[in-house]
């Protein structure tokens, strides 16, 4: 991972206290609450990039991890991380760095930020669903129907807003890193 500044470590920081605030935001419907934190998730990536979206959600995961209740309903603790959900948690990481590589390689055009943003979604998926299964034994087509299918039109509508922001705010992000670069 490449030297941050102060001013990159100082805004992952505010992306993995964002995801933490985000996940609060939830509606418990199952095993897996619906809720704001691949937002945040997404707009990491498409903002700082493929390391600083990484870093801040690795923040965010070592915070849980160590017992603060940054998790969805204020949960903590690596029995969070090893439990039904925690593939979902490690798959913020994986989608964050995913939108910020494309997002680094390719500009944060709208195209370019949707796309990555729905590719780091179903990396994500992928991750926790694989883990869901594993820890409750569910099959795939149960573990489906209660992880993912519920979520699809919400995380659509993430999608569509966070591309927006991230395209905006991203440039927002780099002038400013470039001018606390020169100071």
């Amino acid at each position: 991972m490449e030297k941050k500044s102060g001013f990159q470590v100082a805004v992952c920081a505010v992306f993995a206290a964002l995801t933490a605030v985000l996940s609060q935001l939830s509606v418990p419907i199952g095993p897996v609450p619906i809720n704001l934190a691949t937002f945040s998730v997404f707009l990491a990536g498409g903002i700082l990039g493929a390391s600083g979206g990484l870093l801040s959600q690795l923040v965010y995961l070592i915070l849980g991890a160590v017992g603060l209740p940054v998790f969805a309903g204020f949960r903590g603790g690596v029995g969070a991380l090893a439990g039904p959900t925690g593939g979902y948690l490690a798959g913020y990481a994986a989608a964050a760095w995913l939108v910020g590589q494309a997002a680094e390689k390719f500009g944060r055009k709208p195209r370019v930020l949707a796309g990555s943003m729905a590719a780091g979604l179903a990396v994500c998926y992928f991750l926790g669903t694989g883990w869901f299964m594993i820890v409750t034994g569910r099959g795939l087509w149960d573990s489906l129907a209660l992880c993912v299918f519920p979520f699809l039109l919400g995380d659509a509508l993430k999608i569509a807003v966070a591309t927006a922001l991230a395209a905006r705010l991203g440039v927002v992000y780099d002038r400013l890193d470039r001018n606390a670069r020169a100071a």
